[in-house]
């Protein structure tokens, strides 16, 4: 009896691959969506403030650790994955050198795409509303060009994606580091909404600008993951650099 072929696995960009995350992707926005035209903004904002303001907005521990403290501890990952591409470390040796940048490069353009949104953005925060006590009114952040009379950029929220950029590294890692990569992605997942939700009881944002920051990060990372896989056969050696486990080079 002749044994029965082998037959080979899914590559990592087959077709299958890509409608599953483009299911995903076009599901998470709807729910984003759906957020937006229920309006529950408001109503879930007043469960942290009132007319007064927002009693958590100067809590030590919300802006020392959660703000400050986050926000340094982003860009010091951000730093690591950057000198990661040459001198990697833990389950970052089982990437090619073309893997490792991808990282880098998707959480740094992720940053980047939620700042640039963000100033270009009228909408102001929750604390600056009439309804917590400051002088804007609220409109909708999809009100283009129409001001509410606060100081604007507040869409989406910024400090979320100190957690929410890192959502790209999942993709450079699921091929070759299927487990790392499942923790990287609940990991981003939890630091960006903690983060989101910590801005949420202090008047920052509300919870749309949170969601927001998540779908255009995750989006960004999937994009930078299509493009580094038509740019590899283009600089094979590049994308053939892999450290080996011991540390030193082949």
């Amino acid at each position: 009896m002749q044994p029965s072929p082998v037959t080979p696995s899914t590559p990592p960009h087959a077709p299958s691959h890509r409608h599953t995350l483009l299911f995903w992707t076009l599901g998470a926005l709807a729910c984003v969506v759906a957020w937006d035209a229920a309006g529950q903004d408001l109503a879930f904002a007043q469960v942290f403030g009132s007319s007064n303001g927002f009693p958590m907005r100067d809590q030590w521990f919300f802006v020392q650790v959660l703000h400050e403290g986050a926000r340094r501890l982003g860009w010091l990952l951000v730093l690591l994955l950057a000198l990661g591409v040459w001198w990697p470390r833990s389950f970052l040796r089982q990437l090619d050198a073309s893997e490792r940048l991808q990282m880098a490069v998707s959480a740094l353009l992720s940053l980047a795409v939620v700042s640039i949104t963000k100033n270009l953005s009228a909408t102001s925060c929750p604390w600056d509303l009439a309804q917590f006590g400051g002088v804007a009114r609220h409109v909708s952040h999809w009100a283009l060009g129409v001001l509410d009379g606060g100081s604007g950029r507040c869409f989406p929220a910024g400090h979320a994606s100190a957690g929410f950029a890192f959502l790209g590294g999942y993709f450079a890692l699921r091929h070759k580091a299927p487990t790392a990569a499942r923790w990287w992605l609940a990991g981003s997942l939890l630091a960006g909404f903690v983060l989101g939700a910590a801005q949420q009881v202090r008047g920052a944002h509300f919870m749309s600008h949170t969601l927001w920051t998540g779908w255009l990060c995750w989006t960004t990372g999937w994009l930078c993951d299509l493009a580094a896989t038509a740019l590899r056969p283009r600089f094979p050696h590049f994308a053939s650099t892999t450290t080996p486990p011991n540390g030193s080079h082949a």
